[in-house]
C-alpha cells in the first residue's frame, strides 16, 4: 500500500528537469537512479465562477495513466479535449521513461494504462500477465533527432560525427531513446553489434567516441533541458520533443529508421486488481480515445506520425 501512497503523491508533481552536469558521470562510472515524476492532471475541474451550484460536475472516477516521458506534452492536451466529455473522470498522469514506468507496475504501484516509448517494456508488460489482454494498440511513431542550441556552431552534423562534441547528453541504455541511440551507433559501426543494445554502457559509447565528454540523463526530457540550457553541447532526443523549441534548437541530423528501427508507441490496459468497476471502465473508454481520429490530428501537431 505504500507503494501506492508514494505513486500517488509522485504524480502529482509536474514532471522535473533535473540537471546534470556533463563532466561527472562517465568519469565515475556509475549508474543513477532515476526518481518517478509525473504530472497530475484533474481533468474534471470546473470553474468557479461559473460552477456554484453542487459541484456536480467533479470527478468521481479517478485512472492512473502511466505515460512516457515524451508523451507529456501532447498528453496533456488530450487530456483537455477528453475532460469536455468526460468531466466525471479525473487522469492522474505518471510521466517518466518507459523502463522506470515498467519497474514500478512490476512493484505494484497502482496503474490502469500505460503507454510506453517503445515496444520492450510493453512485450515485458505482457510477458508478466500485467496488460489487459487484447487492450495493446500501437498508436504513434517517432524519430530520433540530434539536436544543438540554434546558432551554437557546432561541428557535428549528426550521428556520423558525434565524436567533435565537447559534450553529450544521452539517456542511458535502459530509455528507449537512449537504446535506439545506440542502436544507430552500431549500425554506423561506431559501436560493436550486441545481442541488445541497450547493456552498452555510457563509458563503453564516451570511450568508442574517443573518450568525448556524455551526460547520462533518466529520461528525454533531461536530455533536452540539458541542451537547451546550455550544459551540453548536442544531445539525442526525439523529434516530438522539440515542439515548442523551434526558435531555441537545430535539428542537426533526424536519424533514419534504417538506423533505429521504429519508434513505435504501444499503449494497453493494465491489470489493476484494485479498481472498481468504473475504474476499469474509465481506462477502456481513454485508451478508446487515445486510438480516435480527434486525438490522431492532436499527435499530428505535435510531431508523432500516425502513420503505424
Amino acid at each position: 500500500m505504500w507503494k501506492r501512497t508514494v505513486c500517488g503523491l509522485l504524480a502529482a508533481v509536474l514532471t522535473g528537469s533535473l540537471l546534470t552536469g556533463c563532466a561527472a558521470d562517465v568519469s565515475k562510472g556509475t549508474e543513477k537512479k532515476p526518481e518517478a515524476q509525473g504530472t497530475d492532471q484533474n481533468i474534471g475541474k470546473t470553474d468557479p465562477e461559473t460552477e456554484k451550484d453542487t459541484g456536480k460536475n467533479d470527478p468521481e472516477t479517478e485512472i492512473q495513466v502511466f505515460i512516457a516521458a515524451s508523451l507529456n506534452s501532447v498528453m496533456t492536451e488530450l487530456a483537455e479535449q477528453y475532460s469536455q466529455a468526460h468531466p466525471e473522470v479525473k487522469i492522474t498522469y505518471n510521466a517518466d521513461s518507459s523502463g522506470t514506468l515498467l519497474t514500478q507496475i512490476q512493484e505494484g504501484y497502482a496503474c490502469d494504462v500505460f503507454f510506453s516509448a517503445a515496444q520492450k517494456q510493453m512485450d515485458q508488460l505482457e510477458k508478466d500477465g500485467l496488460a489487459v489482454e487484447g487492450t495493446r494498440a500501437d498508436v504513434v511513431n517517432n524519430q530520433v533527432v540530434v539536436v544543438a542550441l540554434k546558432d551554437s556552431k557546432t561541428a557535428v552534423t549528426g550521428l556520423g560525427n558525434l565524436e567533435e562534441a565537447g559534450s553529450i547528453a544521452l539517456a542511458g541504455g535502459s530509455v528507449p531513446v537512449g537504446r535506439y541511440t545506440r542502436q544507430a551507433l552500431v549500425n554506423l559501426g561506431k559501436l560493436e553489434e550486441t545481442e541488445d543494445a541497450a547493456g552498452i554502457t555510457t563509458r563503453t559509447v564516451s570511450e568508442a567516441l574517443g573518450g568525448v565528454e556524455i551526460s547520462e540523463q533518466d529520461n528525454v526530457s533531461k536530455v533536452l533541458t540539458a541542451v537547451t540550457e546550455g550544459s551540453c553541447e548536442v544531445g539525442t532526443t526525439y523529434y516530438s520533443d522539440t515542439y515548442g523549441y523551434e526558435e531555441e534548437l537545430d535539428i542537426l541530423e533526424t536519424v533514419g529508421y534504417d538506423l533505429t528501427g521504429n519508434v513505435i508507441y504501444p499503449i494497453a490496459q493494465v491489470v489493476n486488481e484494485e479498481a472498481d468497476e468504473a475504474q476499469t471502465a474509465a481506462a477502456a473508454e481513454f485508451v478508446e480515445f487515445i486510438l480516435s481520429d480527434e486525438a490522431k490530428a492532436v499527435f499530428e501537431a505535435y510531431y508523432f506520425d500516425t502513420d503505424v
